[in-house]
C-alpha cells in the first residue's frame, strides 16, 4: 500500500481508509480502475468474475464494490441483488456502457450508491468513489450517534481521574493493555466507573481514531438484541448492519454482559472465537477488526453456577480481569472529581459553580458514596441546579468551634489507617496495597505517633 497524501488531499481523506473491490471481466479496465485507486486507497482488489468476487466477499470485507454491468452469466445488477440476500453490506457503483433508462430504475431499486457510465475520465471514477464513501461514512456517523444518544453512554465522556493508588494501579494496566488486541472484563459496583475506564483505554489504543460503540445489554429488548447486535439481510433486500458492523476497526464495550439472552450468548461466543459475524438472514459470515471490552456490577461467576452464563463465554471474555474500586476506597480522588464535575454543570447549565470549601470536602470524604462516582456526580449536578450543596454536606460552619479543624489530611490519615486495618497491622502489605514504599508508610505512623 503506498498511500500518497497529496492524491489523497483531492478527494478527502475517506479514500485513504476504504477497502474496494473492482469487477470486471475486461483486464484493461480491471487494471486502470486499479491504478488510480490503489495510490489513494487502504486496499484495492481484482476479480474478473462473478464467481471470483463472490470468493473475495466470502474471505473479506469491502467499503465499497465497483462492478461492470455486462459480464459473462449474470449482469452485475443480478449479481448485486443475489448477494444482498445471502449478506453483502459494501455501497456498489455500478459501470455501465448502456445509460437506458431500465437499467438506471432497476440500480435505484437495488440500492447502488452511483452510476458511472462509460466511457469515463480518472477523476470521474474518483469523484464517484469520493461521494459514496463519503455517504457511506455520514450514515455510519448518523447510526452510531443516534444509538449513543439513545443510550447512556452519551452522558459518559471523559477520562479516568484521580491519583489514588486504587486507580493508578487500574490506569497502569490500561497502560499496558492498550497496544494488545485482548478482551478485558471490567468489574465493580455500579458508578464505578467501567464505561470510564473502557472509554480510557480506547483511547490509548492504536484504534483511538475509530469507533467506540458502548452498548447495555440490560436495555435492549430480548427480541431485538440479536438484530441489533449482528444486523439483518434477507429477501426483500432490508439490509441494516447491525453495531458490530458499523463499528468495526475500532471498540466494542459490552456492558451488562450478564444481562445477555442465552442465545445471543452463543453467538457472541462464536464471533469472539471467528472474528466473523453472520447478520440475521445471512449465509455469509463477514469478518471483523474489533477490540472487545465488556463489563458486570453482577458476580459472573456465580451466574455460571447458576446455569445463567455460559461457561464457556465467561472464560473467553474473563483474560484479563480489572476491578474498578469504589469511591470510598479512593477518597483522596473526591476532590478533583468532586472540582471538575463543578467545571462541567457550570459551563452546561450556565451556572456560577459552587465553593468546594475543606468542611464540605471533609463531609464527602466521610461518607460511603454507595452510589460511587455516579452518585458524586449527581449530587454535584442537582447541587448545582440548587444553589447550594444539601445541609448534610454544606459547608455551614458547624466544624469551627473544634480545637482544631479535621483538614484532608486527615482523611489520608483514615484511609491509610483503613488499608492497614485490612491487612491487620501488617504495613509491608499495606504499602503494596497502597501502591507506596514501606518507608512512606513509616514516616506517615510516625507523624501520626503511632
Amino acid at each position: 500500500m503506498n498511500l500518497n497524501p497529496a492524491l489523497r488531499d483531492d478527494y478527502g481523506d475517506s479514500l485513504a481508509g476504504a477497502s474496494i473491490l473492482v469487477i470486471d471481466d475486461e483486464p484493461g479496465m480491471r487494471n486502470f480502475m486499479t491504478k488510480i485507486l490503489e495510490p489513494r486507497c487502504k486496499r484495492v482488489e481484482q476479480a474478473a468474475s462473478a464467481d471470483e468476487a463472490t470468493g473475495f466477499l466470502d474471505q473479506s470485507h469491502f467499503d465499497l464494490v465497483i462492478l461492470d454491468n455486462i459480464m459473462p452469466g449474470k449482469t452485475g445488477l443480478e449479481w448485486v441483488q443475489e448477494q444482498h440476500k445471502v449478506g453483502l453490506f459494501a455501497d456498489t457503483i455500478l459501470v455501465t456502457a448502456y445509460a437506458d433508462l431500465e437499467t438506471a430504475i432497476q440500480a435505484l431499486r437495488t440500492g447502488v450508491a452511483d452510476f458511472v457510465l462509460k466511457p469515463f475520465r480518472a477523476n470521474q471514477i474518483l469523484n464517484s468513489v469520493a461521494r459514496a464513501l463519503d455517504r457511506k461514512y455520514l450514515r455510519q456517523e448518523n447510526y452510531l450517534l443516534k444509538h449513543e444518544l439513545s443510550s447512556e453512554g452519551a452522558a459518559v465522556r471523559g477520562r479516568l481521574l484521580g491519583k489514588s493508588a486504587a486507580i493508578t494501579k487500574s490506569r497502569d494496566m490500561l497502560r499496558r493493555l492498550a497496544p494488545l488486541p485482548t478482551p478485558v472484563l471490567f468489574t465493580g459496583a455500579s458508578g464505578t466507573g467501567k464505561e470510564i475506564a473502557a472509554r480510557t483505554l480506547h483511547s490509548m489504543s492504536e484504534r483511538a481514531e475509530k469507533p467506540f460503540v458502548a452498548i447495555n445489554c440490560a436495555t435492549i429488548p430480548s427480541d431485538r438484541i440479536a438484530q441489533e447486535l449482528f444486523g439483518q439481510a434477507d429477501a426483500q433486500d432490508r439490509r441494516q448492519g447491525g453495531l458490530f458492523l458499523h463499528a468495526d476497526g475500532g471498540t466494542l464495550f459490552l456492558d451488562e454482559i450478564a444481562q445477555m439472552p442465552d442465545q445471543v450468548q452463543a453467538a457472541l461466543l462464536r464471533v469472539l472465537e471467528d472474528q466473523r459475524v453472520r447478520p440475521l438472514g445471512a449465509e455469509r459470515d463477514i469478518p471483523l477488526n474489533l477490540r472487545f471490552l465488556f463489563a458486570t456490577n453482577a458476580d459472573l461467576e456465580a451466574a455460571v453456577q447458576e446455569g445463567r452464563f455460559r461457561a464457556d463465554l465467561y472464560h473467553r471474555i474473563n483474560v484479563v480481569n480489572i476491578e474498578m474500586p469504589p469511591l470510598k476506597d479512593r477518597v483522596e480522588d473526591i476532590v478533583e472529581l468532586a472540582a471538575l464535575f463543578i467545571e462541567q454543570f457550570s459551563t452546561t447549565l450556565g451556572m456560577p459553580a459552587l465553593e468546594l470549601n475543606e468542611e464540605t470536602l471533609l463531609k464527602f470524604s466521610r461518607y460511603d458514596w454507595p452510589g460511587n462516582v455516579r452518585e458524586l456526580r449527581n449530587l454535584i449536578e442537582r447541587s448545582m441546579i440548587l444553589g447550594e450543596f444539601p445541609e448534610e454536606f454544606a459547608g455551614n460552619g458547624d466544624l469551627a468551634g473544634q480545637a482544631a479543624i479535621e483538614s484532608l489530611d486527615l482523611v489520608t490519615q483514615r484511609h491509610i489507617m483503613h488499608v492497614l486495618d485490612a491487612c491487620d497491622g501488617n504495613r509491608a502489605e499495606a504499602a503494596r496495597r497502597l501502591g507506596v514504599s514501606r518507608k512512606t508508610i513509616d514516616r506517615k505512623c510516625a507523624t501520626w505517633g503511632l
